[in-house]
This record gives C-alpha cells, sequence and structure tokens, in this order.
C-alpha cells in the first residue's frame, strides 16, 4: 500500500460523513444508547476488520465506541483505511 497525499485525504474523508483527520488517523465516534449496542457494533466490525485483514483501533467509553483507522506497517494513511471506513458506514446503513 501506499501512503495517501494530504490532499487525497482529503478528498475521501468528503465522502465520509462525520469522519475527521487526527494526525495520521482518520477517527469517528459512535453513540449508542445502550451498552451492549455498541458492543454488537464493534463485534460487526470486527467481522469486516478480519475480512480486509485490516484492524481500526477501538476504544470504548460505555455507550461510545471511537474508532482510529490508519495503516500501521504504512504509518499513516492509505486507500485501505478509507476502504474499511466506508464498509462501516454501510453496515451501520444495512443496520437501520
Amino acid at each position: 500500500m501506499t501512503r495517501l497525499s494530504d490532499a487525497q485525504v482529503e478528498s475521501k474523508l468528503a465522502d465520509l460523513h462525520g469522519w475527521k483527520r487526527k494526525g495520521d488517523f482518520i477517527t469517528k465516534a459512535f453513540k449508542f444508547r445502550k451498552f451492549m449496542d455498541g458492543i454488537a457494533f464493534v463485534d460487526g466490525i470486527a467481522l469486516i476488520a478480519e475480512k480486509l485483514d485490516h484492524h481500526p483501533d477501538i476504544h470504548i467509553v460505555w455507550t461510545t465506541v471511537t474508532l482510529q483507522i490508519q495503516t500501521h506497517d504504512e504509518g499513516g494513511l492509505t486507500a485501505l483505511d478509507f476502504k474499511l471506513a466506508a464498509e462501516i458506514e454501510e453496515s451501520l446503513k444495512a443496520a437501520k
């Protein structure tokens, strides 16, 4: 994988609702009504991450799940990070 330029990152972020860049990561916080709703969300992310063989950093604080994504091997953002984020967003749409 090749690291994306700043312009490429900004362009790809425009297609992802609510995702922000923080340094060499893209990140988003997801708020749920109940703790177990957040845990179910994480279970779904785990399946997507395994399929792509690309795993986000996951932080759980009660009913908020925050994801941070980067391609650790590249030390920054690649197309794979945005693919993972897009698939996570698609899974949320499908769940509604």
